[in-house]
């Protein structure tokens, strides 16, 4: 391992150099040079990665460093078959890194554990199907299943997917969105009544001020830097609010600008660049109003107009004087002491929000994986409702998905809480009445497959075991179902935490041709922004026995349910099918297969941008609440004598999610290495510790459950005192099942409770977790 602070800019020659290596990598080099250049094109495929929107101009190149690292990743030569598995006991694999088991190539076969041989072997997939079937058909009730989703799902797998369940009779959809962004989507329906942003990507072009909340987009999504970079060169402000100080948002080389790469120049991207505290972000929000009501009561005062837009409030609006009132009586030192910043720091960014008269707030993970997340948005609707921002032009607010498709499976109807309106739609349509009880969210599928009440898992995607928190309980939970399923393009550590039937069905990904009865075929697709377009892989490689993802539910439902409530096979013949019943049952797809034969797709619309708001009172609600008592509990920081710090779990670079591409983070200084702990050097020296020294981590939770893993390396860092971060998936095991946010549920991994004592080297020294 090295560490040695990285001077460059984000993007640049390093991002190219990167992007060389993983194409390398890939042992498909020439022909993944023609795959990146078919990537968020029209008639190519959407990036696998995350779910920034695309612009209207035309390039050749639309894909970013980690956009690339995905494509290579996925549309690799090598292949995991029959012959791997016989070869390599899952025991075995057990011992195995993260980043080992995906590198091996693409799965290439139907398998089921054969715990006689300790091994995966080869099945039909009419096999696999009917296995499946027997299981959930011998439940005595249908919440004794669940089905996850991954948001990398298509509109049309996440369709097909929810009307089979919700025909067999559940709402049981634990997904990554319970995971990341539901906080979002319970915070913004409550105060303005839609659970997505009120943007489009073409408002951050007439946006005077972009305030940036709790994320990182240099590494989870850069193709956002490219936006930020054209703001600020047109003159906006950027505002950033970060704990952690990031490269990508401090300045930007364009790999695209052919100035900056020869001249070796960059872009400043944050006008401003502040770090609260983990948490202490609704009171830096609070504190800007504080300071705003103060400006404006100045402005009457002096017999000056208001700064804020009482028109608005008055026609839109209600709840302002509560709101008001709340502001007014929080303190100054409560304010500060909470956001871990100065007030003079908070008065300079309310003043430069005054200035501007549009203005975006975008946020990501950094605020919605926190006890107090949903109010904390709340209070961010409630700054641009104070100002009119909701509905016009350049401005609005942004939350910023991960998975390239996460929204458009939401509103595909992969929600475990489904409103009335979309039961009865899709009741009427299919003819069949559909479950109307709350199912479970990620949380509560985990709890219930602890208990033994859920017996079959069933996973669309993803990595179920290292994505969850509390990694040793949600293993023991996987362990306990009867049946488990994972359909995958790669192996990953959840293939490996088995019930007593287990499978593994292979998928094709987003950059392989799909080739049904009547063609090659498009899936559709939603990014951040609510556009809607095609994408159709190009790749014509070796797929084996893969079969894609809307051909494997089918395959499942016809097994299970027979032709109802629709003939399965018919419909994945070709897509154009699948669309039409989507059309037929969700709002807002009416000529569906036409629209998305149109460059860039189509706009879902957002009735917000209307000014037409579907809260319970029919008006954009301010949303009264005051700051946390404390960050950090009381009943949790009693648990320990020793120093308590807060720890948020991140991604590195070389990292989407729990895909490991590599071991470096290069924007951070990291080479070689994922066992590290950032921390600021002044709580190393009150530790009595030294840099680079060996820690192990403890969590701090009332459960009496240790929860403990060892050996990572301190770096000292530019982070806020208190304040510590390390690489999920390796410290999952540390986040408690119990420790979740209000309202959303969501695990709260930027504000975990940790003591760190000294690692003891021991011979045969052995992690409580191997993730």
């Amino acid at each position: 391992m090295t560490i040695k602070k990285y001077e460059g800019s984000a993007g640049g020659w390093g991002a190219l150099l990167s992007t060389t290596k993983h194409l390398v990598k890939s042992e498909n080099v020439s022909r993944n040079i023609r795959n990146l250049l078919k990537t968020n094109q029209d008639k190519g495929f959407d990036c696998p990665g995350c779910a920034w929107g695309e612009s209207k101009e035309q390039t050749r190149f639309k894909f970013c460093e980690n956009g690339a690292k995905a494509v290579n990743w996925e549309a690799t030569s090598r292949r995991v078959t029959p012959a791997f598995f016989a070869q390599h006991p899952v025991s075995w694999l057990t011992q195995q890194s993260d980043y080992f088991l995906e590198s091996q190539g693409r799965l290439s076969h139907p398998v089921k554990y054969n715990s006689a041989t300790d091994c995966y072997e080869a099945v039909s997939w009419q096999q696999a199907y009917t296995l499946i079937a027997e299981h959930l058909n011998a439940l005595e009730h249908p919440n004794q299943a669940e089905f996850y989703t991954s948001g990398r799902a298509s509109n049309e797998a996440a369709f097909l997917y929810q009307l089979f369940v919700r025909k067999f009779g559940t709402n049981n959809f634990p997904d990554c969105s319970n995971m990341c962004h539901e906080a979002s989507g319970v915070g913004l329906k409550q105060a303005i009544g839609i659970g997505k942003g009120t943007v489009t990507l073409e408002d951050f072009e007439h946006a005077d001020a972009i305030f940036v909340f709790g994320q990182n987009p240099g590494t989870n999504h850069p193709r956002m830097l490219d936006t930020l970079r054209q703001a600020s060169r047109r003159g906006a402000a950027v505002v950033t609010f970060n704990t952690l100080k990031e490269r990508g948002l401090e300045r930007f080389t364009n790999p695209q600008s052919v100035t900056e790469m020869l001249t070796d120049g960059s872009t400043q991207i944050s006008q401003c660049y502040f770090t609260p505290k983990l948490g202490g972000d609704m009171a830096v929000v609070r504190g800007m109003v504080k300071a705003l009501y103060v400006l404006d009561k100045a402005e009457l005062d002096a017999g000056l107009p208001s700064i804020f837009d009482h028109a608005f409030i008055a026609e839109h609006t209600q709840g302002l004087d509560e709101y008001l009132t709340a502001v007014k009586a929080t303190p100054w030192d409560e304010i500060t002491e909470q956001a871990g910043l100065l007030q003079s720091e908070i008065e300079q960014a309310a003043t430069i929000y005054r200035q501007s008269k549009r203005v975006i707030i975008t946020w990501a993970m950094g605020i919605t994986q926190h006890k107090h997340s949903v109010k904390t948005i709340q209070e961010i609707a409630n700054l641009q409702l104070l100002f009119g921002q909701l509905g016009q032009p350049g401005a609005g607010l942004c939350p910023v998905r991960g998975h390239s498709n996460v929204q458009g499976d939401r509103t595909m109807g992969i929600d475990e809480k489904p409103t009335a309106a979309f039961i009865s739609s899709l009741s009427s349509a299919f003819d069949f009445q559909a479950p109307t009880a709350p199912g479970h969210n990620t949380v509560a599928a985990i709890k219930a497959m602890l208990a033994g009440e859920s017996k079959v898992f069933i996973g669309l995607g993803g990595n179920f075991a290292a994505a969850t928190p509390d990694t040793a309980l949600t293993q023991q939970a996987l362990s306990n179902c009867n049946l488990t399923v994972n359909i995958a393009t790669k192996l990953n550590r959840t293939h490996l935490v088995y019930g007593k039937d287990a499978l593994i069905l292979p998928c094709l990904g987003r950059t392989d041709v799909d080739m049904q009865a009547s063609g090659p075929q498009s899936i559709t697709v939603e990014d951040s922004f609510s556009m809607v377009h095609a994408s159709a892989g190009v790749v014509e490689g070796d797929t084996g026995e893969m079969r894609s993802e809307p051909a494997i539910i089918a395959g499942i439902a016809a097994a299970t349910l027979g032709k109802q409530p629709i003939d399965w096979d018919w419909v994945i013949e070709d897509y154009a099918r699948i669309r039409d019943l989507i059309e037929k049952s969700i709002p807002g797809f009416s000529d569906f297969n036409r629209k998305i034969a149109q460059p860039g797709g189509f706009y879902l619309g957002n009735s917000v941008a209307e000014r037409v708001w579907r809260t319970v009172s029919k008006k954009a609600q301010f949303m009264r609440h005051d700051l946390p008592v404390h960050l950090l509990p009381a009943n949790l920081r009693e648990l320990s004598q020793d120093p308590v710090l807060v720890l948020q779990t991140m991604r590195s670079h070389d990292q989407y999610n729990t895909t490991i591409y590599g071991f470096d983070d290069r924007y951070r200084g990291i080479s070689g290495e994922r066992k590290v702990l950032f921390i600021n050097e002044n709580d190393i020296s009150a530790l009595g510790m030294e840099n680079n020294q060996l820690v192990d981590i403890e969590s701090l939770w009332p459960d009496g459950i240790e929860r403990k893993v060892f050996g990572f390396k301190l770096v000292a860092y530019d982070i806020p005192e208190g304040n510590i971060a390390a690489y999920f998936p390796e410290t999952n095991p540390l986040v408690s099942i119990d420790g979740k946010g209000d309202l959303s549920d969501t695990p709260i991994s930027k504000a975990i409770p940790v003591v760190l004592s000294k690692t003891i080297l021991k011979k045969n020294h052995i992690e409580l977790v191997n993730v």
